[in-house]
């Protein structure tokens, strides 16, 4: 796949993703205003397990779809076989389980909830594949239009309903509505004819590739959302709901950024599978492109915490700015280590992948149990230590699978903190300048400068991952 193709792609993930932070953000401060946070802090509970469900409910097929280097009808429709009926299966678990899970959560209000987030999972399942075919053709302007249709389709449909006093429900109804917006335009637009069509030999396959793909995703369930459980748990919903929104600011980046990068690369990367040290530099200038945008975000972010809360989500919200304290270091680390996935992937060692996962997940699960007797902000705490340790660990296992080295991943990375680092102490000295402005004039004054600062000082010095990343931003090839 040529360059020009590759960076149209990133150009059109951006595009979604844009959408979905500028929904991200327009929900979180409307919302903010009309739900409480306990409805946050429910949300919070029934989305720890219906992101399992969402991790896990295509068995690796869609990768598996994108990833082959050739594809026939029997191993595509088997693979949505295989996703449909996995999907339907998981709707009907967490739908029969929904009670138990109330009653784990110790929070009753739980279970609807959880029950109306099952009617997602095999609409869901049915569509894996059509998407997965979509990408690995790169139709990415058509799949931005799909997405970013249904998400602000979503979006109104959540409002409306916290309007009418819908609480909670009003963020599962947004749900639901991005879910079924999506899947009817993505059967639309898809060309695959459906018929039964199902192979032993291919489902055993795409089983060998995604089974060990399948068990990361299910173990890193448990690393991303065993916090909201072990707080919900042991604080309660009123606790879970600050730390949730501090979460969630954190996740824009590496949700958001990351994900453009390896959604649009990963057909590019697939290509290059038989080449490590072609595959090896690719994924360190991906890694630069990363650290260009995340490291100023997540500086900003950290020195503006105090304001940024006051100014979007009001007074009542002052102990989410305390736990971004965290949050912030803990976003740009782990937006460099996820891209680590995609490589991995590419090469076919989903197996070493998982057994990554494994890892991870048992230090940070014991971790948040250990931060838990200094409360959310000792979780968060722990949160920190832990992510960089298991990025001390993850680069270590990758980088030598691309024949790459530590050096050349701090020569990738460390201009954009240098500049970043420069961006935050001037915030810090330009800030008691501005007190005088109303705060969401503060808010936007200092978050020029920060911009201005850093795109001076990457004009100064200007780097090879800096021209990609002004490449995507100017849209010159």
């Amino acid at each position: 796949m040529s360059t020009s193709i590759a960076i149209s792609n990133a150009r059109w993930v951006g595009t979604i993703q844009a959408a979905r932070v500028g929904v991200q953000l327009a929900g979180m401060v409307v919302l903010s205003h009309l739900l409480s946070p306990t409805d946050f802090g429910l949300v919070a509970m029934a989305f720890a397990v219906n992101n399992f469900a969402l991790l896990i409910r295509d068995l690796g097929a869609g990768a598996a779809i994108i990833q082959r280097a050739t594809l026939d009808e029997r191993t595509t429709l088997t693979a949505h076989w295989a996703s449909s009926m996995l999907g339907l299966a998981l709707g009907l678990g967490l739908f029969a389980a929904s009670g138990l899970l109330a009653r784990l959560f110790q929070a009753e209000a739980l279970q609807p909830l959880l029950q109306m987030l099952a009617l997602s999972f095999p609409v869901l399942g049915s569509t894996t594949v059509h998407q997965a075919l979509l990408e690995r053709a790169s139709r990415f302007a058509l799949l931005a239009r799909i997405e970013i249709s249904a998400v602000a389709s979503g979006l109104i449909v959540a409002i409306v309903a916290a309007l009418y006093g819908a609480g909670a429900y009003s963020l599962i109804l947004q749900t639901l509505t991005n879910v079924v917006v999506s899947a009817v335009q993505l059967r639309l637009a898809s060309d695959l004819k459906l018929r039964w069509l199902w192979s032993g030999e291919q489902f055993r396959a795409l089983w060998r590739f995604g089974g060990y793909l399948f068990g990361f995703n299910a173990i890193n369930y448990l690393a991303r959302n065993a916090d909201a459980m072990i707080i919900g748990r042991a604080l309660g919903a009123a606790s879970l709901g600050p730390y949730s929104l501090a979460y969630r600011i954190m996740l824009f980046p590496l949700q958001n950024l990351t994900f453009v990068a390896t959604r649009a690369l990963m057909p590019v990367m697939s290509q290059s599978q038989h080449a490590p040290a072609q595959l090896g530099a690719m994924y360190l200038r991906v890694l630069s492109v990363i650290a260009f945008f995340t490291a100023p975000l997540m500086t900003g972010l950290f020195v503006l915490r105090d304001l940024l809360v006051e100014v979007v989500l009001g007074e009542s919200w002052g102990r989410v700015a305390q736990l971004i304290t965290w949050f912030a270091p803990i976003g740009f680390a782990q937006s460099l280590v996820s891209a680590g996935g995609a490589v991995l992937t590419s090469l076919g060692r989903t197996d070493v992948l998982f057994r990554l996962g494994v890892f991870s997940t048992a230090l940070h699960v014991a971790a948040f149990f250990a931060g838990l007797r200094f409360g959310v902000s000792g979780v968060a705490a722990a949160y920190l230590g832990t992510t960089l340790l298991n990025g001390v660990l993850c680069f270590g296992v990758i980088l030598p699978m691309v024949q790459q080295s530590i050096a050349a991943l701090a020569r990738a990375v460390a201009p954009s903190v240098a500049k970043a680092l420069l961006m935050g102490v001037a915030l810090e000295v330009l800030a008691p300048w501005t007190v005088a402005l109303p705060g969401v004039a503060r808010l936007i004054v200092l978050s020029l400068c920060g911009a201005l600062i850093y795109l001076l000082a990457t004009r100064a010095h200007l780097q090879p991952g800096d021209r990609d990343a002004l490449r995507l931003l100017l849209k010159k090839a």
